[in-house]
């Protein structure tokens, strides 16, 4: 296993952070600080995502041939890691990263010409249509219809917890198609336009109460929805294995640079906030919390260039993103609980922000504690689903 990086990384490290400097604006910067959930409104998303695209650099993953810039593993890590240490904003996955994916392994030509370019451009939004209410961490067991018509499927159903939903012109859609054989069999993958006749998105609130512009997750409900035929991904009832291959790119991301300037963050909260007449940071019992935490993390990191080694050197990472997902979602909860332990006092009120304001009680990073700490419970719930699909990699 090599786990340095060359002169040549170093030099793609270096660009990588001058184009952060570069394109990450002022206003930009701030509404990520004040974010609560990693989420902008669209149009900053939109903002960012094509000073990617000028540069080449939206789409790490695709091959070159469909507009990927041909990077290696090694500088996909390094791209991700920047993005992470400088808190720029995320690329939305659930198109490029999740979807594409899939059309370029199952899709027809036609659905490739249709669909990548405008995923590129950033002209179609797409939502992922997996999770059902009562499904819990069994996926297979969805219940979503999509009766054979002849010329299109009729849909009828509903999907939660879809992230964005409200901005998505697009929706990937695990649906039944047959109720024979294994609950395995019988599901297949569906490309749904949003604004179809019978689509209606619910917003859920959840506890972190997000600002104006940042709302998340949403219910989407189908009512005798009209799917052309055109739109399935794949052979009809063989969906499973279009969802077994979307996971890999859904789960395989690079936890350790956030989680690590979480870290940071902590010790320079603990170092300003006084208790018994000391710094946070001086408390015995706190600072061996976070050692620990830092530590934790530490493995985290090996762990990915551990994976990193193993891709370049052309394996796939199966089952592992995973294992990396619930791992990393785990330490992200433990990171925002003990910033809120060393917010103390300041960490009781919280006042949901409208970007642009700054008039929280307490300091500046007091502002989004509670919120911070709320805000995973709904991450943690799916991570214990994620540690249940890890039979996907048996099944």
């Amino acid at each position: 296993m090599d786990l340095s990086f060359t002169p040549q990384d170093n030099a793609f490290r270096e660009e990588v952070v001058d184009f952060i400097k570069n394109n990450l604006t002022d206003d930009l910067k701030q509404k990520m600080a004040e974010n609560r959930n990693s989420y902008l409104p669209k149009e900053d998303h939109v903002r960012w995502q094509k000073a990617l695209n000028d540069k080449g650099w939206l789409v790490p993953d695709w091959p070159t041939e469909y507009g990927g810039p041909g990077w290696t593993t090694t500088q996909k890590y390094i791209f991700d890691t920047e993005m992470a240490n400088h808190n720029a904003p995320g690329v939305m996955p659930f198109g490029v990263r999740m979807c594409a994916p899939v059309i370029m392994k199952f899709g027809t030509e036609e659905q490739k010409k249709r669909f990548l370019p405008r995923m590129l451009s950033n002209e179609d939004w797409w939502c992922q249509g997996y999770s059902e209410p009562g499904s819990g961490s069994d996926l297979a067991s969805l219940k979503m219809k999509a009766e054979d018509k002849g010329d299109h499927f009729l849909c009828n159903g509903s999907k939660i917890w879809t992230t964005l939903a409200q901005y998505a012109d697009w929706i990937f859609c695990l649906v039944r198609t047959s109720n024979e054989g294994k609950k395995q069999e019988g599901i297949s993958f569906l490309l749904i336009d949003m604004k179809s006749p019978g689509i209606t998105v619910k917003p859920i609130q959840t506890l972190d109460l997000p600002a104006e512009g940042a709302q998340e997750i949403n219910e989407v409900f189908f009512e005798d929805v009209v799917v052309p035929k055109e739109n399935l991904v794949g052979e009809i009832n063989k969906g499973w294995t279009c969802a077994k291959y979307l996971l890999e790119f859904e789960r395989g991301n690079a936890y350790a640079g956030r989680l690590k300037r979480g870290a940071q963050k902590i010790r320079t909260i603990a170092s300003a906030e006084i208790a018994n007449g000391e710094p946070v940071i001086n408390d015995p019992s706190f600072r061996a919390k976070l050692a620990k935490l830092e530590v934790a993390i530490q493995a985290l990191e090996m762990t990915e260039l551990r994976i990193l080694s193993k891709l370049a050197s052309g394996q796939n990472m199966g089952p592992e993103s995973s294992l990396m997902k619930c791992r990393g979602t785990d330490l992200y909860q433990e990171v925002v609980e003990l910033a809120l332990e060393a917010v103390g006092t300041y960490g009781i009120p919280f006042i949901p922000l409208a970007h642009g304001q700054n008039d929280g009680v307490g300091p500046d990073y007091a502002n989004g504690a509670a919120p911070d700490t709320l805000m995973p419970a709904k991450y943690r719930f799916m991570a214990a689903q994620m540690k249940s699909s890890a039979i996907l990699w048996q099944s």
